[in-house]
């Protein structure tokens, strides 16, 4: 592994996002060949071109800086001061370790102070994090520190309940587990309103 690292080239730093497709492409290919894969296979012979375009475009479209989603805010103007929780909202991620999906549901609940976010921000700001090869722990506090910066307030509780394939399809091979996170803030670390956060989960 260390040869490998000595030999990666400083560039790909610096790569458009086709060119990013160029070489995932590239060495996919490889991969497949060294599976032993047969490359004439008409259900394979493209298979290369469509894991790096979705490697780029879709799957890890998270690491494009350029992709962070809009926070647009709005003055709290009308005093709203009770807890507002998006819940269920669609997670589909990678494990870091293994590269295989991370199946779930987020939840996510704020405070307001002297902004609120329109709606949909939530869920773009969880898709954009789960956008890329991720750690379930890593996940949550990466959407939880960007609704405290965007929103400027503490009050933020994130959950998330998620399945990983990593633990369902190989290793132990467990499909009944389901992994929770969390995170609480301000308020939400006094009993009376994390209870009240969980219940409305429920």
């Amino acid at each position: 592994m260390e040869a490998i690292s000595k030999n990666i080239d400083k560039s790909f730093d610096d790569l458009t996002e086709n060119e990013k497709i160029e070489h995932i492409q590239f060495y996919f290919l490889r991969i497949m060949q060294v599976l032993g894969l047969n490359l004439n296979d008409s259900s394979l012979k493209d298979t290369p071109q469509r894991v790096a375009q979705m490697y780029v475009n879709e799957i890890f479209n998270g690491l494009n800086e350029n992709s962070f989603p809009k926070m647009t805010v709005f003055e709290n103007d009308y005093g709203y001061d009770q807890m507002l929780i998006e819940k269920d909202i669609t997670l589909y991620s990678y494990c870091a370790h293994h590269f295989v999906p991370i199946i779930g549901r987020a939840h996510v609940a704020y405070y307001p102070s002297d902004y609120v976010v329109g709606l949909s921000k939530i869920n773009r700001l969880v898709q954009h994090f789960a956008q890329k090869p991720q750690v379930q722990e890593k996940l949550t506090m990466e959407i939880a520190d960007a609704l405290k910066e965007s929103l400027h307030t503490d009050d933020i509780a994130v959950f998330i309940e998620a399945d990983h394939l990593c633990v369902a399809s190989r290793g132990i091979k467990d499909t009944n587990s389901t992994t929770q996170t969390s995170f609480y803030g301000g308020k939400f670390k006094q009993d009376q309103y994390k209870r009240e956060f969980l219940e409305s989960m429920r």
